[in-house]
C-alpha cells in the first residue's frame, strides 16, 4: 500500500506522473526509493507482472485490492494457493483478471521461496545485479522519452528469473521493477526527488 503522506505542492516532479493523484503520491514516496525488503519485493514483482499490457495506474487504483486478494503478500501461503485460490482469483474483480497472471503469480511465489532459500533473501539476489548500488544515469535524464526501456542489469535478471522458472518477467518488465524498487534512479534532471 502507498504510503498515506502529504503530497507536496509547488515541486517540479516527472511528467510521467502529474495525471493523477495515486501518480504524484507513487513517485514522491516510493519510485526511485531502494528497497530491501523481501515482502515489497515480491509485491513489486507482482503488480509489474500485472502491468503487461496496462497502465502502472490501472495497477495502482487497484492495489489495495491485489493486498487484499494476497493476504498482504503472504509469499508462504500465495506459494501453497490451489485451484479454489486460483478460482477465487478470477473471479475478483478488484485486480487483474487474467489465468495467465494469476497462474504466475502463484509460481512466481514458489521461485521467490527457492532464490530465498538459496541466497538468505531476495533482497541480497536481486541487488547483486546492480553490484548493490543504485544505477543512475550521470547526467541525468533531461526528458521521460529519453529514458531507456531495458538495460543490461534487466536482460541479465530476466534471464536469469526465467531459467528459475519466474513467468512475466521480461527485459522491459523487469527494467520497471528495478526502477519501482529503487535499483535504478530515472528520476529526471529537474525532478525534485533527483539529486542533481
Amino acid at each position: 500500500m502507498i504510503p498515506e503522506t502529504p503530497v507536496p505542492t509547488a515541486q517540479t516532479r516527472c511528467p510521467w506522473c502529474l495525471s493523477h493523484p495515486l501518480y504524484i503520491r507513487y513517485h514522491d514516496t516510493e519510485w526511485g526509493v531502494p528497497q530491501h525488503d523481501d515482502r515489497r519485493l515480491f509485491e513489486m514483482l507482482i503488480l509489474e507482472g500485472a502491468q503487461a499490457g496496462l497502465s502502472w495506474l490501472t495497477i495502482l487504483k487497484r492495489r489495495e485490492e491485489y493486498e487484499k486478494a494476497y493476504f498482504h503478500w503472504d509469499i508462504e501461503r500465495i506459494a501453497r494457493f490451489d485451484d479454489t485460490d486460483r478460482k477465487r482469483l478470477l473471479l475478483d474483480s478488484g485486480i487483474i483478471r487474467n489465468r495467465s497472471k494469476v497462474e504466475a503469480s502463484i509460481r512466481n511465489a514458489q521461485c521467490f521461496l527457492n532464490v530465498c532459500e538459496e541466497f538468505g533473501s531476495f533482497d541480497t539476489y536481486l541487488w547483486r545485479f546492480t553490484e548493490n548500488r543504485v544505477l543512475c544515469a550521470s547526467p541525468r535524464f533531461q526528458r521521460v522519452q529519453d529514458l531507456p526501456c531495458v538495460s543490461a542489469e534487466s536482460q541479465r535478471l530476466s534471464k536469469d528469473l526465467q531459467q528459475r522458472g519466474f513467468r512475466f518477467v521480461g527485459p522491459t518488465i523487469l527494467y520497471s521493477y528495478l526502477q519501482a524498487c529503487g535499483l535504478v534512479d530515472d528520476h529526471l534532471q529537474d525532478c525534485f526527488k533527483s539529486n542533481g
